[in-house]
């Protein structure tokens, strides 16, 4: 019996499969977003402004990034379990982080330390998903992890939102029963089967280069600014939709706040699922255009201050998002060569995650100066210039060729 055999039982026993290692990354990936709603609190608690809010964000994106371009390999090496494990030990010290809260040095290293678990969360429960899946389950564990992805991240200030609203201890519970989640996925994680042949004990870290091959940088400059834009609504979602519904909405209701940054996540999934029915090459403008849709609905929320324009800007933005984020990283996938993929696809992302903090922390400024309607509507205003162009670029520019068949494992692996 080979590795790939103990998808389902090893040495007699049955073991968990795809769908239990969906489940890990889902509650890994909430652990990231579990603060969204909570900010507010935390400004009134320790009094900091607008633009630290968004800076705090922006050190999870940067954690991200760092641990993606050193380590985001690693588990194809040491093998999948002890990276998730580790990350999930990351992921619990960073909710101790926010339960010790005593300023903005535990909330930085809290934020510090989801990052990097988002990081080795994202190359190794993906590839441990689409593994441990028997061969004709494929496509369908493919989907199974970029829902857990998105859909952990939804979750998180879903439930957070509705803890924190509705209980005595709005910012100590939901860290104390995503810690019984994460206790919970460590359990699980136990006993899924090792997916990687021959595991190394501790080999050395081989952090990956960044390099666009010659060939991919027609596919690559409208894709990765796509990708930015996208982003860029994700973050401001995650770091700011609830102040903007607090203040320039009059909505105080938690819950009503992580409600609303979830729809976003929850459209980006449904985005996602749309690409192969579409097609790459048709998807990337489709999904620049319904972006921008997005944006100048959120931005129309603003303007006359309506909390149904502004989730029906998040249902609009994330489906565009989404579609679009994986029509980009299918076309970068199938146009860089096989020995330079790595590379290709990690510059991608470091485009994509500094899309998901400058703008953020670009309208945390403005907020200070302008305050926060004028610096949202400046924000979309920029934001919707960037995807339109990514958009026209796309469809006038990108070769009409055969679309290259949707990769699932790639597009969602680095979320």
């Amino acid at each position: 019996m080979n590795v790939r055999d103990c998808t389902s039982k090893v040495c007699g026993r049955r073991r968990p499969g795809y769908v239990a290692a969906a489940l890990v990354f889902a509650i890994g990936m909430a652990g990231t977003t579990l603060p969204t709603p909570l900010y507010g609190l935390y400004q009134k608690q320790i009094g900091f402004s607008e633009l630290m809010v968004t800076v705090v964000f922006a050190v999870y994106a940067v954690a991200v990034i760092t641990v993606l371009l050193v380590a985001g390999n690693y588990s194809d090496e040491v093998g999948r379990r002890p990276v998730l494990l580790c990350a999930l030990a990351l992921s619990a010290a960073s909710a101790a982080c926010f339960l010790l809260e005593g300023g903005l040095p535990l909330l930085f290293t809290g934020r510090m330390l989801s990052g990097c678990a988002a990081g080795l969360l994202s190359g190794a429960a993906t590839a441990a998903v689409i593994e441990l899946a028997r061969p004709e389950h494929r496509a369908r564990a493919g989907f199974a992890a970029t829902a857990a992805n998105m859909g952990g991240l939804g979750c998180g200030p879903l439930l957070s939102g509705i803890l924190a609203q509705y209980t005595p201890w709005p910012l100590t519970l939901p860290f104390w029963v995503h810690l019984g989640l994460v206790a919970a996925a460590c359990g699980i994680t136990w006993l899924l089967p090792e997916t990687v042949a021959e595991p190394k004990r501790l080999p050395p870290l081989r952090p990956q280069g960044l390099s666009v091959p010659p060939e991919v940088k027609t596919v690559f400059l409208p894709a990765s600014l796509a990708a930015f834009a996208g982003f860029a609504l994700l973050g401001l979602f995650t770091a700011v939709a609830p102040s903007f519904a607090a203040q320039t909405l009059g909505v105080h209701n938690l819950a009503v706040a992580g409600a609303v940054v979830f729809s976003v996540f929850l459209a980006s999934t449904a985005g996602q699922s749309l690409t192969g029915r579409i097609g790459a090459r048709r998807a990337l403008p489709a999904g620049c255009g319904v972006l921008v849709a997005g944006l100048l609905l959120v931005a129309s929320s603003l303007l006359v201050e309506s909390l149904p324009l502004l989730v029906l800007g998040a249902l609009c933005g994330g489906t565009g998002q989404g579609l679009a984020f994986r029509a980009a990283l299918t076309l970068i996938g199938g146009a860089a060569p096989a020995q330079h993929r790595g590379g290709t696809i990690s510059a991608f992302f470091v485009v994509a995650y500094a899309g998901i903090s400058v703008p953020v922390v670009g309208v945390g400024a403005l907020a200070v100066l302008l305050g926060l309607r004028p610096a949202g509507l400046v924000f979309t205003g920029c934001v919707v210039l960037l995807a339109a162009g990514a958009g026209v670029y796309a469809a006038r520019r990108l070769p009409q060729d055969r679309d290259p068949r949707p990769d699932p494992p790639v597009a969602s692996s680095r979320l």
